[in-house]
């Protein structure tokens, strides 16, 4: 008898088994092997597995070859069910002696305070009451070690051991040796010239380790994070004109005393460019090229930017779309002049390959509903296929918030001109509850409890209820949302309101007011949307006791007198909204634009027309870190109706236009019986039907304090004015003749600063300090103020 084993040992590998099926090739000839059939085929040595199992890796594929042999030696190894398998010839038959592994009786992990069981649990594949297979054992130990790595600690170690228990069982157990965290201790850039090591850093992730490193994770080291952290970098050269840009090297070296990292980049900037000529060419015969020509986001002579020719590429393709053209495709050529550093682009316009959506699947999604993320692509099953909408609904289902993570891919269809859509999404947490406090200058000590849920009952709704309390303000509000109205990209909210409000502080009265409204939102574009509101209230202004006797130089104003008791307003508006910032919560560049109208008057008692500008541009200027923001604002107000605007209605000067002043610190002024009593309790702000100001502001972060605490230094320097009161003259009340003596001036006011911004995770806090360069003698200054809350 001729045997032919092919064995292996609990540190088997396949080129072990390799070894052992080319000794079975040489022994058992191929004129033998032929002879063999199923049923003389006879297992040996298996408890657990079944014979007919076994044999089921030699039959079922024609007469029993040596080919067939070999391939059934590589299966029962591959299943991970045997240490040892045999094959050799009795006879006229085939004996197959098998080896079972032993079973898992439990997975265990030891040492391991850093990273749960459970989550280790969920990444092994070693599974209890699963054969014990040290191939997968070891891939286990390593896939361990590669999420201590992902944490930061690469001295991890894991090694597994088993402990033998009866009938064959095993427990399997992790040892595990954390070690300490692997930290980045310095991140150096070489090669850089246009920009500093700090604006460098901050379009990183990864961060250098500091004091504040018990509290985060991005100062350890990370591969992936690493690499995507160059691509940000190269990302921001392109949008800045570097389109010679490119990453030299980029090298961590472990020093093992500190074990901490040191990262060096290397980089090439190259020269920066701008737009040479731009110009559009149609190769398809029924598109003219010059009406694709306003969509483009480009202009000769401006510095080059990557992200606008993307944007250009696709406004021009949904252009396209838009006009019946659905195959066709922008692609931009560029053409560069090194000798004048320019690029000159050509959007060219091509036929491209007639393929359809087939199916879009939307999978891991355990709690949005399927539309929620269906509706956001621009085209669907049977349209015609397009990359530029795949990346666009892409960047819009990231932009909900509902998901941990996003990934759009594709798959060939049942024929060639069909394409599967995959969205694999994981969803994440998106309730809010918040119990928030703090103080202000203006309201004194607040307190609010907030419940929000951004993806209501998963259908991806906007609910909010809250409630807020303090010494001069409380109140109680709701909101909801619907970001697609009756299946529309278009939003559509609802909101009620009760606010309460004690500003005797600065003025001789106190206002509740009530209301509610409904709202709609309209996407124009990507950057411009309009909005349209409704809203009703109710104002109750009250006078306390101690301003209410008419022939007391204390008394309150006839303007406010007349404004006594409740009112009710009714007004529509509309909005025009420009954004472009790179950073909604704390950007560093572009503009933000919003021109609102509104008309009261559709009922109630107030009757006016109002409209507002405000708009804030955002610039790095060239110092590294600093951003440069300018803002403008503007308001006017009039009345119609012959009716005269109510005290409540005009527009009051402050620390929002300049800042240096009182809330309703500037601006007309009743200043009483005399002139000169500047101060008193009497001399209530008016308000003014007229506004406008400007600012400007450098924020810069402060040496020697890491990114991660979120404080910035500020300088500021402001001015603006508020004017024309256009409110009753005089009153009579309870027998007395009151007059409004208003003090009315179109003086300029401005002031200079410095501010201490935190952007904490708990609520944005900002503290002014202001310097008054110019008033009228009758406004009220704040040389402090500070503003914002913190969660607890």
């Amino acid at each position: 008898m001729v045997r032919v084993v092919g064995r292996l040992a609990l540190a088997s590998s396949v080129a072990v088994q390799a070894l052992a099926i080319g000794a079975g090739a040489g022994v058992l000839g191929a004129s033998e092997a032929h002879a063999q059939s199923a049923s003389a085929i006879v297992v040996r040595g298996n408890q657990r597995v079944d014979a007919e199992t076994v044999r089921s890796y030699f039959t079922g594929r024609g007469p029993i070859t040596q080919s067939v042999i070999d391939e059934g030696i590589r299966g029962l190894y591959a299943s991970g069910l045997f240490s040892d398998v045999r094959v050799s010839r009795s006879g006229g038959g085939i004996v197959v002696a098998v080896s079972e592994n032993q079973v898992i009786n439990r997975v265990a992990f030891e040492g391991n305070s850093k990273v749960k069981d459970a989550v280790l649990i969920a990444e092994v594949q070693s599974k209890a009451r699963g054969p014990f297979n040290p191939a997968l054992v070891q891939a286990d130990a390593q896939r361990i070690q590669e999420i201590y790595r992902r944490s930061g600690r690469y001295e991890a170690t894991v090694e597994p051991k088993t402990i033998a228990q009866p009938n064959g069982r095993v427990d399997l157990v992790f040892e595990v040796n954390e070690g300490g965290k692997t930290k980045i201790q310095s991140i150096a850039f070489e090669g850089n010239e246009a920009f500093g090591d700090g604006t460098l850093r901050d379009q990183m992730s990864t961060t250098e380790s500091n004091w504040l490193s018990w509290i985060k994770t991005s100062d350890v080291y990370d591969p992936d994070r690493i690499n995507a952290d160059l691509e940000a970098i190269r990302k921001f050269y392109l949008n800045h004109g570097y389109a010679d840009f490119r990453v030299i090297s980029a090298n961590a070296d472990l020093n093992r005393e500190t074990n901490a990292f040191t990262l060096k980049i290397v980089v090439e900037e190259g020269a920066q460019y701008r737009y040479g000529p731009i110009e559009v060419e149609s190769n398809v015969a029924e598109i003219d090229a010059a009406t694709l020509r306003s969509k483009l986001q480009v202009s000769t002579g401006s510095t080059y930017n990557a992200s606008e020719v993307d944007k250009s590429v696709e406004a021009a393709s949904l252009e396209l779309a838009s006009r019946g053209y659905a195959f066709a495709q922008v692609r931009p050529r560029g053409d560069r002049n090194l000798e004048q550093r320019t690029i000159g682009l050509t959007f060219v316009v091509e036929e491209g390959a007639r393929v359809y959506v087939e199916r879009i699947n939307v999978r891991g999604n355990t709690r949005t509903r399927d539309y929620v993320v269906r509706r956001e692509f621009d085209i669907g099953e049977g349209d015609a296929y397009n990359q530029i909408f795949i990346d666009r609904a892409e960047r819009r289902i990231k932009a909900l918030g509902f998901f941990k993570t996003v990934r759009i891919t594709t798959e060939p269809g049942s024929s060639p001109d069909r394409v599967i859509v995959n969205v694999d999404v994981e969803d994440q947490a998106t309730g809010e509850f918040s119990i928030a406090g703090g103080y202000s200058s203006q309201d004194g000590i607040i307190g609010e409890i907030a419940l929000g849920e951004r993806n209501f009952l998963g259908r991806g709704q906007y609910a909010r209820i809250a409630a807020q309390f303090g010494q001069n303000v409380s109140g109680f509000d709701f909101s909801f949302t619907e970001p697609y109205f009756l299946g529309y990209r278009v939003s559509a909210g609802v909101d009620a309101y009760v606010k309460r409000r004690d500003d005797t502080d600065y003025t001789s009265y106190k206002v509740d007011t009530y209301g509610g409204g409904v709202r709609f939102g309209f996407p124009v574009s990507e950057e411009i949307s309009i909005g349209t509101r409704y809203q009703v209230y109710q104002q109750d202004l009250k006078i306390p006791s101690r301003y209410r006797d008419p022939t007391d130089d204390d008394r309150a104003s006839a303007a406010v007198f007349e404004a006594e008791g409740k009112t009710l307003t009714s007004l529509a508006g509309l909005s025009l909204i420009y954004n472009n910032l790179d950073n909604p919560a704390d950007p560093t560049l572009g503009f933000y634009a919003e021109l609102k109208g509104d008309v009261a008057g559709l009922g109630g008692d107030a009757k006016y027309l109002r409209g507002t500008f405000d708009g804030r541009y955002y610039h790095p200027l060239y110092f590294d870190g600093v951003v440069g923001m300018l803002r403008a604002q503007a308001g006017h107000i009039k009345a119609f109706g012959n009716d005269d605007l109510r005290v409540l209605d005009h527009f009051s000067g402050g620390p929002d236009l300049v800042r240096g002043f009182e809330p309703q610190g500037f601006g007309p002024r009743d200043l009483g019986t005399n002139n000169n009593l500047i101060g008193s309790p009497n001399d209530d702000p008016l308000g003014g039907t007229t506004y406008f100001g400007g600012s400007a502001e450098a924020q810069f972060p402060i040496f020697g304090l890491p990114k991660e605490i979120g404080l910035k230094g500020a300088l500021f320097a402001d001015a603006g004015t508020v004017f024309n009161y256009e409110g009753i003259k005089s009153l009579d009340v309870d027998g007395t003749r009151l007059e409004v003596n208003a003090a009315d001036s179109k003086k300029i006011r401005s002031s200079v600063g410095a501010s201490l911004l935190w952007n904490s995770p708990l609520g944005p806090i900002r503290f002014d300090f202001a310097k008054v360069l110019t008033k009228a003698k009758y406004d009220e200054t704040q040389f402090f103020r500070f503003s914002g809350g913190t969660r607890f």
